[in-house]
């Protein structure tokens, strides 16, 4: 039996284009290499201490997954504008950190379509080795880049054209079901592209022509370490079960999947200091 403790954070995740997805778990100062667990026992106590991701502070309650609420109110990160990127206030000169705006927010972003059980356009920052790490966090089994924008705002600009004909949320339940049937994402592309040609073109002539690039790259397949999805999904809640333990059946975006159905969104705790034992 192998123990570890501290403080976690949300699970790193790379995969190469059509590869399984690599999972680490960081705690205190180690990282738990996560696939060669699937099928193993695992076991998890939560010690009632919380400490905020960003500054380390002891904090009763986590907001936005790891987060105190000093940080909540301040910081550039914790922002309306990083859920609705379309409310970008940058340039009114009233961003709450103007040099990590900067470095985040004023680079180039992509538009893109996933299929995580039910197909959603999304925006990332970053398509590394054809895979974005936003793709692996919303459990997609497809995805592909559709658009190049300039900056985070004309990302929300685009995005919000997209939704009034595709949804731009992640259903969990059905992303944990099991395996979704798959789609033609580029089909789907030209579709979406021909039905919100105006509003992009609106984009362009108020931005500028560079605003805005389509781009024409291969949908990418995303694989899994599952070796069962749950039939009847059981969420366990670390606040109200203060330790569990079970095999290790499968892990998929955020989520480890446990025997008996039992799911647990790891990200939602970070900053918790835990005791997670393993079998091997």
């Amino acid at each position: 039996m192998t123990v570890y403790s501290g403080n976690i954070r949300k699970m790193r995740a790379s995969a190469e284009q059509n590869g399984e997805v690599e999972y680490a778990l960081p705690i205190g100062d180690q990282l738990i290499n996560m696939n060669p667990l699937i099928g193993s026992q695992v076991g998890v106590e939560f010690n009632q201490m919380i400490n905020c991701v960003h500054c380390h502070s002891k904090t009763k309650k986590s907001f936005n997954q790891g987060y105190c609420y000093r940080c909540l109110m301040t910081l550039a990160q914790c922002d309306t504008c990083i859920i609705k990127p379309e409310k970008c206030h940058y340039d009114q000169g009233t961003c709450r950190e103007p040099s990590w705006g900067e470095e985040n927010c004023l680079n180039d972003h992509f538009v893109y379509l996933a299929n995580t059980g039910t197909v959603k356009v999304g925006i990332t920052r970053h398509v590394t080795e054809g895979v974005s790490s936003r793709w692996i966090d919303q459990g997609a089994t497809q995805a592909i880049a559709i658009l190049r924008v300039k900056n985070r705002l004309l990302s929300g600009l685009a995005e919000t054209a997209f939704k009034q004909h595709i949804a731009d949320k992640t259903n969990w339940r059905a992303m944990l079901k099991g395996q979704p049937e798959q789609i033609d994402l580029v089909a789907l592309r030209e579709q979406l592209f021909g039905a919100v040609e105006m509003e992009l073109d609106n984009i362009s002539s108020q931005y500028g022509l560079q605003a805005i690039n389509l781009i024409d790259v291969p949908a990418v397949n995303i694989q899994y370490p599952v070796m069962h999805y749950p039939e009847k999904i059981k969420s366990i809640n670390l606040d109200k079960e203060l330790q569990f333990e079970g095999t290790l059946t499968g892990i998929k975006g955020q989520y480890w999947m446990l025997d008996q159905d039992r799911v647990i969104n790891m990200r939602k705790y970070s900053g918790y200091d835990m005791k997670i034992t393993t079998s091997v």
